[in-house]
């Protein structure tokens, strides 16, 4: 297992002022939940909250909560014995790698992305190998479905999507995953798809069916801390149709952090129970925030491009002078934190143990989920207005 990759970001942004390295929507307050849970009558979950034991809660979770999931996110078209819950999203993932990628199964994933999206399957006692499969912004970050069917063998079991898409906030087309579970399905291949930003799209028409509900072999990975901004809540889970998949899910589970607080549970029963008004409010932040995001890539266009992003609160911006991490320590000192290509690709070669900077490593994740979004990027303006000039020349030179 390697070092994670956002260390070295933790290190060199810690203590800035302007963080535009959050992904998440703008976070509740415990005050704004409870209001919104006495807004709709809803005293007995108050009661429940203000009065429950502090006793374990099942392995894998309440019943209720489950049910709550199984409502709200998968329209009753899942139970809640097809719902495992975990603290938060990161841990989900890594069990689904560990039951589904081990003993002899090869994997799939897709780079750059979230760490665990990527090396997960790497984890897994007695696995196959993994490969790694390119996203290209020319080709709008989407998967290649040709070298996806390429890379599969024999042995090939298991596959890792992220959709909406981490770090890009781009969502694949109805066909596109319609396309991957066909091919998955006859080969008779595992996918978990790490789902945290659905929810969140732009244009809810983009909204993909949950891998759960779409594929008898799918699994969903899910948290609330993304769309619906309860990342204090540090509840997740995992959906999945198959019950022996389930089960194995479970088993696990057991060895990880097989219970979550009874306080988070109830938490995220109240956050469900708002959820269309959360996230209607949560997706008008992003909006307007993304059209200010766009106007300044337009405003700065010869030093900056993006694919502009469907989902998520989330764009990976391309700087076009040098790699991102280089802009990364100059924006550091001025108080200003963004995410560069390293907190989402190993970049070390190893053959020689160099880092290695391919061209879509000029690129930086921006978060724009927050409402102090302006006085961020306001900030990051200022930063550009300084050095735009000297920048501008030394592009011109090239």
């Amino acid at each position: 297992m390697q070092e994670p990759w956002s260390k070295r970001h933790k290190k060199e942004f810690k203590g800035c002022r302007f963080s535009l390295s959050n992904s998440f929507a703008q976070p509740l307050s415990m005050p704004e939940l409870i209001k919104l849970t006495k807004d709709r009558g809803d005293t007995k979950l108050l009661e429940l909250y203000n009065n429950h034991d502090l006793e374990y809660v099942p392995n894998g979770g309440s019943n209720d909560l489950r049910q709550d999931i199984a409502r709200v996110v998968y329209n009753n078209k899942l139970s809640a014995e097809n719902i495992l819950v975990f603290p938060g999203g990161q841990v989900a993932i890594q069990t689904a790698a560990l039951a589904f990628a081990s003993n002899g199964v090869h994997s799939i994933v897709f780079t750059p992305g979230y760490q665990s999206t990527v090396e997960s399957p790497q984890w897994a006692i007695g696995n196959a190998g993994v490969t790694q499969i390119p996203r290209s912004p020319d080709k709008n970050w989407q998967v290649d479905t040709s070298k996806f069917k390429e890379a599969i063998r024999p042995n090939t079991k298991f596959v890792i999507l992220n959709e909406p898409w981490n770090p890009g906030g781009i969502v694949m087309s109805h066909q596109l995953q319609q396309q991957i579970i066909d091919i998955c399905r006859a080969n008779s291949i595992v996918i978990l798809c790490d789902e945290v930003y659905r929810f969140l799209e732009h244009n809810e028409c983009d909204r993909l069916p949950a891998m759960a509900n779409a594929y008898e072999k799918g699994i969903s990975a899910v948290t609330m801390s993304k769309p619906w901004g309860a990342c204090g809540v540090t509840i997740g889970w995992l959906a999945c149709q198959d019950l022996c998949m389930v089960q194995r899910l479970v088993d696990v589970q057991y060895f990880g952090t097989a219970c979550v607080s009874r306080a988070s549970e109830i938490q995220a029963m109240m956050v469900l129970g708002a959820s269309d008004l959360i996230l209607k409010e949560r997706r008008e932040i992003v909006l307007r925030n993304k059209a200010q995001l766009m106007a300044f890539v337009e405003k700065y266009n010869e030093l900056f491009s993006v694919n502009e992003p469907n989902a998520g609160a989330i764009a990976f911006v391309k700087f076009k002078l040098y790699p991102s991490h280089v802009l990364g320590e100059q924006l550091a000192l001025n108080g200003i934190s963004i995410k560069p290509y390293y907190c989402f690709a190993d970049l070390q070669d190893e053959a020689s143990g160099v880092k290695q900077y391919p061209c879509e490593a000029y690129h930086f994740r921006v978060g724009f989920g927050e409402l102090n979004f302006l006085s961020k990027l306001d900030a990051l303006a200022k930063f550009v207005d300084e050095h735009a000039d000297r920048w501008r020349k030394e592009i011109s030179r090239r």
